[in-house]
């Protein structure tokens, strides 16, 4: 492995020129592609083999041209206080205004509240409008869309309070871009405090944009929707970074070192660049492992993102070392530039320079290892404690911000018509193998009714066949309930009786009971997932150390530190702390796809700056030195990089908090405290200390099993030991065909 990356760095930097040059073609074509590809279609939210998918693909079979897809709005009129919305100036309006809108292009109808039964409130306070669509919310006009805000203003001008809510409102757009650009800077500025130099700083934020530009060209190229590049788009830009961060580091230590430009690229790809390609696979694998989770945007989510992650480390190996040639002395420290020429005078320099932090640092560690092992374990733990009561859900309006009009229509609806209103359940009865489908559609809305936490039902709507029904039932408990959730499990087990008596089946789906779907699979396959990625990054990391022990801390440290994560979220987002200084607006469940995501995403950085530190450690142990001082010799190289590049993730996800969406705020916090916790308690703290417990131990692998496991040479070794199978050593640096 070393020594063919050896050959690649040392390849790409003489044909410089070439391989800038091919990689702009990509860069161009790439986005060529996406230009001229048509709009993606938007992603389905299907969960194949849930009950609520089965209701949803019953309903489009049974009822032609519903399309159960389709956008919906709902207009919630509130009327002035001390008056009601029957009172004739304000019946007016809404009727004027519901009118309007039904006679809009892409509109399928719009109710008046005042002919459709429950459509007002019993106080009289509070009536709503249904507006349904005959396309998805992403194939709605600019025009539509206005012309439902547009009628909105016109009922607030009449003096009524009026909302929206519902699929057809456009998201409002407060990313566009911002988050990423603060991340940049941030990653910018950490740069170039680490390195001190405009040209160091800059080209990993060069070949990360380069990255992220070619992956994310390339998944709208290929019929990707936009909602697909978010995962892509994060991760390119952080592991870009991180690993031209940790190549251009270790080229410069080997200028450090004495070597010329050309053998120094040449080593860095070949040892740093080793580290990439492992931790690269690591991300991989937590990336394509959502795909277990059976949902199939979540797989498009993850694929999309490993190819970027793979675009990354291309990127890394073969643009970077080619930039390098451009930039050869413009990359190093000040002092450094001025006596390229000395050699010795800078290794002289090296041995009598004062230890730096990270050294100073794996030194306190290691004098006192046991103390430090327990008491960052104590207080992983003690944080992880809140995690006992993580409760997963699908926040929907309500977790949003006051300030939308969205969580507006949803307050005013459960104040108006109770909680349940805003999740109504939508009940298909499949009577096509019953006797008298109208009397078992009958019996199941009896059967509703009956059933406690149900406070009101509609009479059965048959299709034009007669054979299925859709009866909506509203509960008594809000959306996100843990009552509702119960009751529908309740009905789904009171189902199976409705089937022995009548001989038909009775499904319940609606946004609420997606929702609850959506969670209990997430939550079904989270053990699954986590099997899957510790097992194969295990293998993985037993490979590129050759030790057991050591890849069993690396998933334990990690597992610590996303249940501390965890911790942080169910203590801010369900109980409340510090929800005012976070800007959390409701408490409650956490999102269900926070812990795959965290999970993935965390697994993939931390086995990074696990390889990037670690491979450090056993590059020195292997060339002699005791287990003690190998510890202290790779914090004096790495522990520097890898903090900086852990600074640089926890402001990028940081940017994340200050916006309102509350599920973006979830990801925001939980992201950042992850890799706090991951690179500088446990990576930087937990790992030293149970090295210097372990010794010579972490690094023992049985005889029968070194015998199967592959000798990939991540350390270099072969280069050090001047092994035929590396090219020309050093002291005598093949000649330079192409001058900058």
């Amino acid at each position: 492995m070393a020594a063919f990356l050896y050959r690649l760095g040392r390849f790409s930097f003489r044909r410089r020129r070439l391989v800038a040059l091919l990689w702009v073609v990509v860069l161009a074509a790439c986005a060529f592609a996406a230009a001229k590809a048509p709009a993606a279609p938007e992603d389905g939210f299907s969960m194949p083999g849930t009950e609520s998918q089965k209701a949803f693909d019953l309903l489009d079979q049974r009822f032609p041209g519903g399309n159960s897809n389709a956008a919906d709005a709902r207009i919630v009129f509130v009327a002035p206080e001390g008056q009601k919305v029957t009172a004739g100036p304000n019946k007016a309006a809404i009727e004027e205004i519901v009118a309007d809108v039904a006679g809009g292009d892409q509109v399928k109808g719009a109710l008046d509240p005042f002919k459709m039964a429950g459509a007002v409130s019993k106080d009289g306070t509070t009536a709503y409008s249904t507006v349904s669509y005959d396309v998805q919310s992403i194939d709605l006009t600019d025009a539509t869309t206005k012309a439902l805000e547009d009628a909105a203003e016109k009922g607030r001008d009449a003096g009524l309070t009026v909302e929206l809510g519902g699929s057809a409102l456009v998201p409002e757009g407060e990313l566009g871009g911002t988050t990423e650009l603060v991340g940049v800077a941030a990653a910018a500025v950490v740069l170039l405090i680490t390195f001190g130099s405009l040209a160091a700083a800059g080209l990993p934020l060069l070949t990360a944009i380069v990255g992220i530009g070619i992956g994310v060209a390339s998944i709208v190229a290929i019929g990707m929707s936009t909602t697909t590049t978010t995962l892509a788009l994060m991760l390119g830009l952080a592991v870009g970074i991180d690993y031209a961060l940790f190549i251009v580091s270790r080229y410069r230590t080997e200028r450090a070192e004495g070597h010329d430009a050309e053998e120094a690229v040449a080593r860095a790809v070949g040892t740093a660049g080793s580290a990439v390609v492992f931790a690269g696979l690591t991300v991989v694998i937590a990336l394509a492992g959502l795909s277990v989770v059976g949902i199939p945007v979540l797989t498009k989510m993850g694929l999309a993102a490993a190819s970027t992650v793979v675009i990354a480390v291309l990127v890394a190996m073969t643009l970077l070392p080619a930039l390098l040639g451009f930039f050869r002395d413009a990359v190093l420290p000040r002092t450094q530039r001025k006596g390229s020429k000395g050699s010795e005078g800078r290794r002289q320099r090296a041995r009598d320079g004062r230890p730096n932090l990270g050294t100073r640092w794996a030194r306190l560690v290691i004098r006192q290892p046991l103390a430090v092992l327990v008491l960052s374990i104590l207080g992983l733990g003690l944080i992880s404690v809140p995690t006992l009561d993580l409760q997963l859900g699908m926040p929907g309006d309500e977790s949003k911000s006051t300030s939308t009009t969205q969580r507006r229509a949803y307050d005013a609806l459960a104040d108006g018509f109770g909680p349940g209103f805003n999740g109504p359940l939508t009940v298909v009865v499949d009577a096509k193998t019953a006797e008298d489908p109208k009397a078992a559609a009958a019996r199941a809305a009896k059967q509703l009714t009956a059933t406690d936490g149900i406070v009101a039902t509609t009479p059965p709507a048959f299709n034009e066949a007669g054979d299925t029904a859709v009866i909506t039932a509203i509960a008594s408990t809000g959306p996100s309930s843990a009552d509702t959730t119960d009751l529908v499990h309740t009905i789904r087990d009171e189902a199976r009786g409705l089937k022995s008596e009548t001989g038909a089946k009775l499904l319940v789906t609606g946004a609420t009971a997606v929702n609850i779907d959506v969670s209990q699979k997430v939550n079904d396959a989270l053990l699954p997932y986590l099997a899957l990625v510790v097992g194969l990054a295990l293998l993985l990391l037993m490979v590129v150390f050759r030790s057991l022990l050591v890849p069993l801390k690396a998933a334990l440290g990690f597992l610590l530190s996303v249940a501390a994560a965890f911790g942080v979220i169910v203590a801010v987002f369900q109980w409340g702390w510090l929800a005012d200084t976070l800007g959390v607006e409701q408490t409650g469940p956490v999102m269900s796809m926070t812990p795959i995501f965290l999970i993935g995403v965390v697994f993939g950085l931390a086995m990074d700056y696990e390889v990037f530190l670690v491979t450090r450690m056993r590059e020195a142990y292997v060339h002699g030195e005791r287990p003690g001082e190998a510890i202290v010799t790779g914090f004096r190289h790495s522990a520097r990089v890898v903090g900086a590049a852990a600074v640089i993730m926890i402001a990028v996800f940081a940017g994340f908090i200050g916006m309102s969406e509350s599920m973006i705020k979830m990801m925001g916090v939980g992201l950042a405290v992850a890799v706090f916790f991951d690179a500088f308690v446990v990576r930087m703290t937990l790992v030293p200390a149970v090295l210097a417990l372990l010794g010579d131990r972490a690094w023992w692998l049985p005889k029968w099993l070194a015998k199967v496991v592959p000798q990939v040479d991540v350390e270099g070794e072969k280069l050090s030991h001047g092994d035929p199978s590396a090219p020309a050593p050093a002291s005598e640096p093949a000649p330079d065909p192409v001058r900058a």
